[in-house]
């Protein structure tokens, strides 16, 4: 049996699609299993042990010329109307996911979003589409990732010797969930003064003047690695750090799925659906706009500018006492 899995657009998603992947293999432990992702994502299924081959994902007309035959079942992890005509197109024998989007009369087994996976993670999200079309899913969500040693290799060639602290500054979302950088400063001055660890800002290559601004705004040393890893030296970072400090994003979610404990800054986006799923300390601020989901505050930020540096600061020396 030969399964396609059309991966989820965000990296946050794919790392908390990856129970449902692996629920997907214990239905089918003998098929051959492959991705269909952005580019830009395709690298993290390195570290997936449960696929078989990553394809890169290059819009719907190309997907359909290049999955033609190549599969008999295509199981759909976004929502997309676009992500179910391509397997259309392609003449999938059984195209299986939600029914979101009008795409129902493009699959061949339709799931319906149950009312009780609202306001839990995603990780059930995924998994309930599974069960909604008939699949079985294990009792407890297998969560974790693992960087191969070559990832590990590479990161402690871009970090040196020593131990690292972790800043993440931006998030690929938008403004709406980037904490002040003058903030980031702050703890990564606390952090660096308190543990004696070097700091690591991370980012991606249009993150590069984010990063390099927090820190400029420091009074300690800090290596800025933003637009100077791939995504697969992104992971081996991650796995070296002893905290990473973050707001809502892709990273987050990598750092804490590979048991890096994360100090996270919460506001327009819920973390009941978007939490991360190892250690963490999530920090919000209780406002009456919050959360709305907006890529962009249209007043004056108070979910995000009412958290204070002392406080996400602390998170991380108690993450790292325990």
């Amino acid at each position: 049996m030969r399964v396609l899995v059309r991966a989820p657009n965000w990296l946050g998603d794919v790392v908390l699609s990856l129970p449902a992947v692996r629920d997907l293999r214990r239905n089918f432990p003998e098929a051959r299993i492959e991705v269909l992702a952005r580019p830009a994502l395709a690298a993290l299924y390195g570290a997936v042990a449960e696929v078989d081959a990553v394809r890169e994902s290059r819009g719907v007309r190309a997907d359909a010329r290049a999955i033609a035959g190549a599969f008999d079942v295509g199981v759909l992890l976004p929502n997309s109307f676009g992500s179910a005509l391509a397997l259309r197109l392609a003449g999938l024998p059984e195209r299986w996911g939600y029914s979101t989007d009008g795409r129902g009369p493009l699959l061949t087994r339709r799931a319906t979003v149950p009312p009780a996976v609202r306001g839990r993670s995603q990780v059930y999200y995924y998994r309930a589409m599974l069960a909604g079309v008939g699949l079985r899913v294990s009792a407890a969500p297998q969560t974790g990732l693992r960087a191969p040693a070559e990832w590990l290799d590479s990161a402690d060639r871009l970090l040196g010797p020593g131990e690292w602290i972790g800043l993440n500054p931006g998030a690929a979302f938008g403004p709406a969930k980037r904490w002040p950088l003058s903030r980031f400063a702050a703890v990564g001055d606390r952090l660096a003064r308190t543990t004696g660890a070097q700091v690591a800002i991370l980012g991606a290559p249009r993150e590069r003047p984010v990063a390099e601004a927090v820190a400029g705004a420091m009074s300690h040393p800090a290596r800025v690695l933003a637009g100077e890893t791939s995504l697969s030296d992104l992971v081996g970072v991650l796995a070296r750090l002893r905290v990473l400090v973050t707001n809502d994003s892709g990273p987050m979610h990598v750092a804490s799925a590979l048991g890096t404990p994360v100090a996270a800054v919460f506001g327009p986006t819920d973390p009941r659906e978007t939490a991360p799923v190892g250690p963490a300390r999530l920090l919000s601020e209780r406002v009456h706009c919050a959360p709305c989901g907006l890529r962009a505050c249209p007043i004056d930020h108070r979910c995000m500018t009412r958290v204070a540096a002392d406080r996400v600061a602390e998170a991380a020396e108690e993450l790292l006492a325990s």
